[in-house]
């Protein structure tokens, strides 16, 4: 999936010339968190953040500190093509909750950890009535094939698959499945000599 698909479109900018006030304004006015700001050819030319205005307030009440001494002027930057997979390692690795998307100097729109963390949640299938398994693969060479086998031969319809990102000497699988009656799957996949860590549904 392309950030394109996701990414907030034509978001609300701010020119270089506005004050810092001007800007924590306009976040409190749209309930934003990141704003872009663009030159008077309306190209993007750097990027602020609430945190970064909250800080410069009182400073730039009492000096001439403007919106383009505290905006990021060469932040992290994304094409519109970059996969959904990409955008999270990159939000996840940098600690930023967004990123500006830029197409020939051009912004076009915006992604958000939000935006990201609400497409991983459609595509696991998380918010819609479902069941699930959690199998120990173990270290047999095709045990994730195996195991999926006996889900469908056991009357199970996989939604999707998710892997514990800090257990993976143990190798556990979780499968989500639509709904239906579990333990047929879990006492299929013991005999076989699966271990079932849980089951829900």
């Amino acid at each position: 999936m392309r950030i394109k698909s996701l990414m907030i479109k034509d978001p609300i900018t701010i020119s270089e010339d506005a004050s810092v006030k001007d800007a924590l304004d306009l976040m409190n006015t749209h309930s934003i968190r990141h704003l872009p700001v663009v030159n008077h050819e309306k190209k993007f030319i750097g990027f602020v953040t609430l945190t970064d205005l909250k800080q410069a307030f009182i400073p730039s009440m009492v000096t001439d500190l403007s919106l383009k001494d505290i905006m990021v002027k060469d932040p992290i930057l994304l094409s519109p093509d970059v996969n959904i997979e990409t955008a999270a390692r990159i939000i996840y690795k940098h600690k930023i909750g967004g990123i500006p998307v830029v197409e020939n100097n051009k912004l076009v729109g915006i992604i958000t950890i939000t935006d990201i963390l609400e497409a991983f949640v459609s595509m696991m299938g998380i918010l819609t009535t479902s069941s699930r398994v959690d199998v120990a693969l173990g270290s047999k060479a095709d045990a994730f094939k195996e195991v999926s086998h006996i889900i469908q031969d056991s009357g199970g319809q996989i939604i999707s698959v998710g892997m514990a990102p800090h257990r993976r000497d143990e190798n556990i699988y979780y499968f989500r499945l639509k709904p239906c009656e579990v333990q047929p799957i879990a006492d299929s996949l013991k005999k076989s000599g699966y271990q079932v860590i849980a089951t829900e549904g």
